[in-house]
């Protein structure tokens, strides 16, 4: 008996299949789950959005150590209003006469960037209302180098606001008139053999300009002034 239960214990085993173990995966260190694909399709995108972002500011960082760009400079060196008046006519309607000429200069100071501008607008202000438009002729800037412009202004305006005529009559008393002028400009820059398009700078001039007497001298004399350029 003993015999035959040996033999039984030595013999093939026929039941059930014993099922394999279960290998027990842990999410977020092997790899993605099926029911977490958003997540790591998320994870994924925001990885390679912060690499693109990284590699970006190293490249601007090694542009500017390279080129070392510094924004231009401008200067009124001289101004002169003259027939700067204020009348009436019959329909007790006030006009503001006035001849503004300058002189703008525009300084590249950079040594590898120079400066194609390719529209640039003038405009004059008193008090808040337009007394001049022109525009200018484009031109190339090289590498350090100044650029002098001569924007003029002729025009006799209907004043619309009572503001203009207060103001006009306190700063004659004072002995000067504030007149801003305002530069709108297109330009790109060339780098070696490349252009740069989209730049978009405006120069702001607030002059301070000396009233003139009855016989046309100024009472005072022009003093040259820095303008603020802003590329936003």
């Amino acid at each position: 008996m003993a015999d035959y239960k040996q033999s039984n214990l030595n013999g093939a085993y026929y039941g059930p299949a014993i099922p394999p173990s279960r290998t027990h995966r842990s999410i977020g260190r092997g790899g993605c789950d099926c029911c977490c694909f958003p997540c790591c399709l998320l994870s994924t995108l925001l990885k390679l959005i912060f690499s693109i972002i990284i590699i970006l500011g190293i490249i601007v960082l090694i542009l500017w150590l390279v080129l070392r760009p510094n924004e231009i400079k401008a200067y009124v060196e001289t101004a002169t209003l003259s027939n700067f008046s204020l009348s009436s006519n019959t329909t007790n309607s006030n006009f503001l006469t006035s001849n503004l000429t300058m002189d703008l200069s525009i300084r590249n100071p950079n040594k590898r960037i120079s400066f194609y501008y390719d529209y640039i607008e003038t405009q004059a202000w008193y008090d808040d209302t337009r007394i001049g438009f022109k525009t200018l002729d484009p031109f190339y800037q090289g590498k350090k180098n100044t650029t002098v412009l001569h924007p003029e202004f002729s025009s006799r305006t209907a004043v619309l606001s009572d503001s203009v005529v207060t103001t006009y009559n306190r700063e004659k008393g004072e002995g000067f008139f504030y007149v801003d002028v305002k530069v709108y400009m297109k330009m790109r820059l060339k780098v070696g053999i490349f252009k740069i398009h989209g730049f978009k700078p405006e120069i702001d001039c607030t002059l301070k300009l000396p009233a003139t007497t009855s016989s046309g001298s100024a009472v005072s004399t022009f003093e040259r002034t820095k303008c603020d350029v802003n590329y936003f």
